[in-house]
Order: structure tokens, then C-alpha cells, then sequence
């Protein structure tokens, strides 16, 4: 501003004057350059800007607001340690409208980068839409620290097509408090399915008005698996992968509607309309969160999300039977899997390795998955009572287990016609001969289908 104090002071016909012009000729270009190279770079810094957006990853899973929560806290700690990074989670509240709506997803071009899956894995392996993992094992993802059989486990015709959350089992989950505060005795861990229903008695003979021993397992979304278990205990293989047949009969399918309808009417389960009030499929749902069941099915995993809904303490006890004839097994929990058209997929893998093996995700995910099977996760010790209950069942329920058997074909479909099936059955619509006779023929057609 000095400048123009002087020239205004100057008379424009004076040598001073023709030298202030020469001067600012020169002098006012130089100053304005600075401002015009702004303007010019200001396309290439939006351009950069744009590039450092941040990357994403769609990570959809179901589950009750305790995996949630441990999720969320998981998902931080990530972005902390990434800069640049963002995760998206997607959850549903169960699996059949997890997978309801992630097969709208992809059927549309837009399915998320992680796919969580369960024992329907392979169904979705042959449908051609998840990436095989093989070319990030050994880089991105730390397989060396994961156990030799979850990686098996998720490993379908040679290539690797999911990595185990961890490795988790059937159980009933029993509300320790409630049966205390009615003088009730507290259930054995490993019983005789004679011993059991004896137990149940017990309780109903105890319990309040209302409040049933057990729920009915049948109206379970994943009702599958109990049946699963009785039909393993039973000696007879509801799948043979080999040679895509199954060893049950119309009769065996009658044993088991047979089996609840006992307990159906010497109330011992509510009766339909009550149950059918329970989806049981998270602990929102669950008539023994409820205060309306003293007994229900779970898998081990769950107990820390039942845990952190309900106000009694919960304890877990083996399905009956166990003991006699090793029928329990231990699963993975579900498999993290990757979408083949996701946009980020090493990012994706990435995150996945992080959830798998880092112990900072372990020690915020606890067993909600299942008990880890990386060596390095393990290593972070779980402080959490219902992780550790977990882990006590597990070495008691252990030596009761067996290999898994062949997951039925169209898993999804079998679990929710077998439902259908059982719901009429336990309304009274069909007899237990017919509903065995339906659960037969179902299953055939999936084989063949």
C-alpha cells in the first residue's frame, strides 16, 4: 500500500511519476500471480481431495445389539489404525432377513463386500457370487494363525471361500436365577433325554403360571439344527454328500414331531399360539429372556448377547443325549466371505484379518462369533464371565462331539419349510405322521432339486 500512498501524492507528469508506472508494469503482474495460480490449481486440489475420500467397506451380518455393539467398538478400533478408511455396517436382526435381503442386494448389482455366512455357504459357492480367497492367503490374510480345520472349514472344492469367525456348538441356555428363586434344583450339564424330561416336569411343577420349563424349540428360524441333532443322535444322517442321499425315513421325521408334541401337551413347551409369539431368533425374541421359559436352545456363541438382555445370570447345559452317543459337534460359528464384484477387496480382506486374528478385535468381539481359532486372538485373553462360561462348557461338552455331518442342500429353504412344517403340526392342522411323511419328502426334493 506504500506504493499507492505515493503515487496518489505524486503529480503524473513528473519523472517520479513515469518510474512508478514503469514500476507497478512490473511489479503488479508478479503479485497478482500468486492469486491466478490459485485459481488454477484449485481443480487439481479438488481432483487430490477427491482421490482421499474415504475408502469403504460394507461389512452386512445379522444379530441382537450386543454383536452390535462389540461390532461397532471392532470397527473403530480399525478406522483408528487406518486412516482414510470408513466400514459400513449392515445388519439385520436374524438370518432369514439377513439373507433375504443380501439376496436382494446382489440380484441387483449392489451386495455388500462382506458377506456373513453360516452353514449355507456352500450354497452360495455354487451360486458363483463369492470371491475365492486364495491369492490374499498367506499375504493380507494370516492364515499360518488360524487352526488347520477352520480353514478347511471353509474351504469348498479346493479353493478358500471363507474364513471361519470362530468355532461355536449347540446348547440349552437355562436361567439360573429363576430356577433358584423357585427351589427348583439346577439342571445337570449332561443328562439322558429320559433325565431330561424328568427335569422338565420338575420345573413345571414349580414354575408360575405363564412361565413354561422349555421353549419350543420348532419355531426357531434355524429349527434345523435341533432337528439336526436329535436325527444324529438317532444314528441316522439326515445328508451323504457322497452320494447325495440321506438315511431318513418318513418315521423319523414322525419321532421327532412325536418327541415335542409330548411336550407340547403335558406342558412342558407352550402351546403353539404362545410360542409362536417368539421368533427365538436373538435374545429381543427370546421367551427365556422373556421371563417366559426357564430353558432354550442357543448356540454357545450367543450367550454373552442373551447375557447383556437379560437381568437373571444364564448358564449353559448340553442338549440331551450328548453323553450317550457323542452327538453334539463343533461348527464354525459363520464364515466372513467376500462378494466377487466388491469394489475394495484386498481393503475387504484387510478388515477381515483384522476381525480374524488381531487381538485388539478380540478382545472387544469376545466368542459372539464363536471361540476364536487364531492363535494370535487367543493370545488376548477374554476377561468377560460369559466368554469364560463358554469356555467351561466347551471342555465338559468337548469329548460328547462328532464330526459334522453334510450340511442339507438349499439350507435356507429347509429351514424355513421344515418350520412351516412343524408349525402345522403343532397347531393341530396335520398329524405327526403326515408332518414326518412332509419333512421326508421335502428334503428328497432339495437333494434332487
Amino acid at each position: 500500500m506504500w506504493g499507492l500512498e505515493l503515487s496518489l501524492k505524486t503529480p503524473l507528469s513528473s519523472p517520479a511519476s513515469v518510474s512508478l508506472q514503469m514500476f507497478y508494469s512490473v511489479l503488479l503482474p508478479l503479485m497478482l500471480l500468486p492469486v491466478l495460480s490459485s485459481k488454477e490449481a484449485a481443480p487439481e486440489a479438488a481432483a487430490e481431495a477427491k482421490t482421499q475420500a474415504p475408502q469403504t467397506v460394507r461389512w452386512a451380518y445379522w444379530g441382537s445389539e450386543s454383536r452390535i455393539k462389540r461390532s461397532q467398538e471392532a470397527i473403530d478400533i480399525f478406522q483408528n489404525q487406518n486412516a482414510g478408511v470408513m466400514v459400513n455396517p449392515e445388519v439385520s436382526g436374524g438370518a432369514g432377513d439377513h439373507f433375504t435381503k443380501v439376496d436382494t442386494q446382489l440380484s441387483g448389482g449392489n451386495g455388500p463386500d462382506i458377506i456373513q455366512m453360516g452353514g449355507n455357504i456352500n450354497d452360495y459357492v455354487k451360486k458363483g457370487v463369492l470371491l475365492p480367497l486364495d491369492s490374499y492367503a498367506g499375504s493380507v490374510l494370516d492364515v499360518k494363525a488360524i487352526d488347520k480345520s477352520a480353514v478347511e472349514s471353509g474351504t469348498i472344492d479346493g479353493k478358500l471361500y471363507g474364513v471361519s469367525t470362530g468355532v461355536t456348538m449347540p446348547a440349552l441356555m437355562y436361567n439360573k436365577s429363576l430356577i433358584e428363586r423357585i427351589g427348583a434344583p439346577l439342571p445337570k450339564v449332561s443328562m439322558t433325554y429320559k433325565e431330561f424330561r424328568d427335569y422338565l416336569v420338575i420345573l413345571k411343577e414349580k414354575l408360575p403360571k405363564g412361565v413354561y420349563p422349555m421353549q419350543d424349540i420348532g419355531v426357531m428360524s434355524s429349527n434345523s439344527t435341533p432337528f439336526g441333532y436329535w436325527t444324529g443322535y438317532n444314528g441316522t444322517k439326515m445328508y451323504i454328500a457322497a452320494s447325495n442321499s440321506t438315511e431318513l425315513t418318513p418315521a423319523d421325521g414322525k419321532k421327532y414331531l412325536d418327541l415335542f408334541k409330548d411336550y407340547r401337551d403335558n406342558g412342558l413347551v407352550p402351546p403353539a399360539d404362545v410360542a409362536a409369539g417368539y421368533a427365538e431368533n436373538n435374545a429381543d425374541t427370546s421367551m427365556v429372556i422373556a421371563g417366559k421359559a426357564a430353558i432354550g436352545f442357543i448356540w454357545t456363541n450367543g450367550l454373552a448377547g442373551y447375557q447383556a438382555a437379560a437381568k437373571d445370570e444364564l448358564g449353559l447345559i448340553e442338549l440331551p443325549g450328548a453323553a450317550e452317543t457323542k452327538a453334539l459337534w463343533q461348527a464354525p460359528s459363520q464364515f466372513y466371505t467376500v462378494n466377487k464384484d466388491s469394489k475394495n477387496p484386498e481393503l475387504t480382506v484387510k478388515f477381515i484379518n483384522f476381525l480374524v486374528n488381531s487381538p485388539d478385535a478380540a478382545k472387544v468381539l469376545g466368542n459372539d462369533r464363536g471361540a476364536s481359532a487364531s492363535a494370535t486372538a487367543r493370545a488376548a485373553g477374554l476377561a468377560d464371565i460369559n466368554d469364560q462360561k463358554v469356555i467351561e462348557y466347551l471342555k465338559i461338552s468337548g469329548p460328547h462331539t462328532s464330526k459334522e455331518g453334510d450340511h442339507v442342500p438349499n439350507d435356507t429353504e429347509f429351514n424355513s419349510t421344515l418350520y412351516l412344517i412343524y408349525q402345522k403340526v403343532a397347531f393341530g392342522q396335520i398329524s405327526t405322521e403326515e408332518g414326518g411323511k412332509q419333512i421326508y419328502d421335502l428334503l428328497t426334493r432339495l437333494i434332487k432339486k
